[in-house]
Order: C-alpha cells, then structure tokens, then sequence
C-alpha cells in the first residue's frame, strides 16, 4: 500500500486525550487512500475542524506540523466514529471500481473459507451466486453485482460495513485494510 498523502480530520481534541498527562492539541483522522488511522498534531495556532482534508505527504505542510502514529482503534472518539462511517460510506461510492474489481478478483482464504463470506449479510449461496455471474462476465458498477446475483444485499454496504468492521474490531483476515 502506498504511503498516504491526504488525510480527513474525523475529530480534533485542542487539549488532547482526557487522562493522559501529555495535553497537546490533536487530531484524529483517517488516510483517504488506505483507511489509515492516524493521530495529527496540528502546527502551532493551527487548530482542526472536523471533515478538513489536510495533507500528510512529504515535503511542507500546511496544517500538520507531524504525525503522532496510527491512532488506536480503541482511542477513537464517538465524534471520530460517528465521522468515520459518513467518511468509508462516501469512499466506496466514489471509489466504485477500486470495490466492485474487489468483487471479481476475491479468492477463497482457505479450503472452507471464501473472502466473500467476509462480508457481512454474505453467506455460502451468495459466494457461489457471485462467483457462477462473474465466470460469466466480470462485473462493471455495483448496479450490475445487484441485478445478476440473486437477494444480494446492497454491495456498497456491506463493503462500508466490514470496512468499518475492520476499522473499529480486531480481525482475524482484513480485506481492505492494512
């Protein structure tokens, strides 16, 4: 995965964490290209606004005079979560083809276990229904997914919701998070 160059704002704690003895402002934000989490330290008199895109690359930049680290998943706010779904709902849509080329290059993780039973609401006769439509045809949008695989749930959420699964709980096998 790439190293990542922008970064959305989920929350901004001007006096950092409650119960810590650090009391720095930071931000808590997530990695537009690679749902990274990470905690920002904004430059002095800089301060966050929830929903800001800053950049995080190399070189000089504007807003953010370092990054802390990866923030913890267990350290996010309610604000930061409540941000953080709006924020992976919007990228799937606007990255539709990143997700449905997910959909016609998944391969089973084991023997007994296919990444599309990864998906929350997919079970065995969805995999089997997703992988007879796309040896016919790979698929093009999520419209497509729906109308040729049968009482698919909606692609787009349950791509969101493992995501999120992703984000917020440990997992054993991640699919879109590194």
């Amino acid at each position: 995965m790439a190293k990542e160059e922008h970064a959305i704002i989920l929350d901004f704690l001007p006096y950092g964490y409650p119960l810590e003895n650090r009391r720095m402002p930071l931000g808590q934000a997530i990695g537009i290209g690679g749902f990274t989490l990470l905690q920002l330290v904004p430059r002095r008199g800089e301060r966050f606004e929830v929903g800001d895109k800053v950049y995080i690359g190399d070189g000089k930049r504007d807003k953010v005079q370092y990054i802390l680290g990866r923030c913890p998943r267990e350290k996010l706010t309610e604000t930061a979560k409540g941000q953080l779904g709006d924020f992976v709902e919007e990228s799937v849509l606007d990255d539709e083809e990143r997700f449905v080329n997910f959909f016609n290059k998944a391969q089973a993780i084991n023997t007994r276990l296919h990444q599309f039973e990864l998906l929350p609401g997919l079970g065995k006769k969805h995999t089997s229904a997703i992988l007879k439509a796309r040896e016919e045809k790979e698929f093009e949008s999520f419209e497509d997914i729906r109308e040729r695989v049968s009482n698919i749930p909606s692609p787009e959420k349950v791509v969101s919701k493992r995501i999120m699964e992703e984000l917020t709980e440990m997992q054993r096998h991640n699919l879109f998070i590194f």
